[in-house]
């Protein structure tokens, strides 16, 4: 993240945000079939034991086969063991894609069908990935992104005989058509294209997960890329905090009219000596004030109905899909069109409120988390609901923004997915002047709908009188 501000004349001043995923660290691991190179990077991400620590098999980017080669496949006279196999350039992609802190879809291979399946496998926010396959370190272009190269060194006898074991466990082949693939184009194919691929690692590993040194070694520099991604990371928010701490609030920050009502709710709501089924009580009211005056930022196109009466009333309905299955006339053809998303957990004490204004909303999750011992926040799960980046709005629901971190991470996510800017809204019920102009430097096309801007930075303590825990 850059802490310089930048913009348009007379536009909105927006800043850089790299969140701790970006620029994902790639490490490579190389070597011939059965060589315990899927074993060895298994091992590393287990001794790491961390979330955003990811292996990506290249063998998921087997490409498909004609009915011809199909047909030579199940006679096992089809060569998977040559660089011709491999989709290199969709490999390429993903790696791209995940570089720059995109979310990627990785096909889906059948060995058993030879095809690619249809549906695939989202990877998205992975500090480092670990990339594994027998070209790994093959094509220029890839090998020109990874952080760090391996090479899985075994006896070619060991290989055999693990492949053997693997194939007619996993992959539903016989003894002899393995052993017809070794000779046919495994082993002449390790010559040529796989041995070769020594000259590219900086590690050579011998002896698989047994070699336990070389492990803690790769382990070891993984974590201190880790730990540089987080210090620059805490570094940034820094800086920018510095840099927004005297600005005033944006015109999008939509603060609920301090109502004597309002003010009553808030006081209630800040009393600690509130029971805690009066705190949810007034706060699920609160919430539903705030969803409400969310919504005003959704599109509305003109109607006209006809009342109980016979008597015509020109208004507004939300501008949403029409319902195939609902009559026009009812008003009810048109769907808002409105997802929500959660920050877990102090996000679900908003969403009664969220129900009391769209009963049917579709709702994501994620799973933010601050690092106490850094005071980073960490990205640790993410739900999104289907094709959510074509919806009219997606309100981002966390009752309490402090710092903004959290918030600055939410966002991201979302535009990462496809969901443009200004049709965010993000809801809160405390939100912290520093943390509101952090956000809104980076994105100054989202809403702010809050009910009270506070100017120190507070610990949380809403999701805990709510949820009494």
């Amino acid at each position: 993240m850059a802490s310089d501000r930048m913009g348009s004349i007379g536009g909105p001043q927006r800043a850089h945000y790299s969140p701790p995923w970006a620029n994902t660290s790639i490490i490579g691991v190389a070597g011939s079939s059965g060589s315990g190179k899927t074993s060895l990077a298994m091992a590393i991400v287990s001794s790491l034991n961390l979330p955003w620590v990811v292996v990506l098999s290249m063998d998921s980017y087997y490409r498909p086969l004609t009915p011809e080669q199909s047909e030579k496949a199940y006679r096992n006279e089809y060569d998977f063991d040559s660089p011709e196999a491999i989709d290199f350039d969709a490999l390429l992609q993903t790696l791209r894609d995940l570089k720059q802190g995109k979310k990627a879809d990785i096909p889906v291979y059948s060995f058993e069908k030879h095809q690619r399946e249809t549906k695939t496998i989202p990877i998205y926010s992975p500090h480092v990935l670990v990339v594994e396959g027998i070209f790994a370190l093959y094509d220029p272009r890839v090998v020109e992104l990874m952080d760090m190269r391996i090479y899985a060194e075994a006896d070619l006898d060991v290989c055999l005989a693990r492949r053997i074991t693997r194939d007619v466990r996993d992959r539903g082949r016989d003894i002899e058509g393995c052993i017809k693939q070794w000779f046919s184009f495994v082993k002449p194919n390790y010559n040529r294209f796989v041995e070769p691929q020594r000259v590219n690692a900086d590690i050579i590993v011998p002896r698989s997960i047994e070699n336990r040194v070389a492990i803690d070694m790769v382990v070891q520099h993984i974590q201190r890329i880790l730990t540089q991604k987080s210090q620059k990371h805490q570094d940034d928010l820094h800086k920018l905090g510095i840099a927004v701490k005297d600005e005033p609030l944006s015109p999008n920050v939509l603060l609920l009219k301090q109502t004597p009502q309002i003010v009553a709710m808030s006081t209630i709501l800040q009393n600690p000596s509130t029971h805690q089924v009066d705190f949810v009580f007034y706060f699920d009211r609160l919430t539903t004030l705030l969803i409400t005056r969310a919504m005003e930022n959704m599109r509305y196109r003109e109607a006209t109905v006809t009342t109980p009466h016979g008597n015509t009333y020109h208004g507004l309905l939300p501008a949403g899909e029409v319902r195939s299955d609902v009559p026009e006339s009812t008003g009810l053809a048109y769907a808002p069109q409105v997802s929500a998303v959660v920050i877990l957990r102090a996000g679900s004490s908003m969403e009664t409120g969220l129900k009391r204004v769209i009963p049917d909303c579709r709702t994501g999750r994620l799973l933010i988390q601050t690092n106490y011992r850094t005071g980073e926040p960490e990205l640790h799960y993410q739900k999104l609901p289907e094709k959510i980046d074509q919806d009219e709005g997606v309100l981002l629901l966390d009752p309490q923004m402090s710092s903004g971190g959290a918030a600055l991470m939410a966002v991201k996510v979302l535009v990462d997915h496809g969901i443009p800017e200004e049709k965010i809204t993000f809801v809160t019920y405390f939100g912290g002047r520093l943390g509101i102009n952090r956000l809104l430097t980076v994105f100054p096309d989202i809403k702010v709908v809050v009910s009270q801007v506070v100017e120190d930075v507070e610990e949380r303590w809403i999701a805990d009188r709510y949820f009494g825990c």
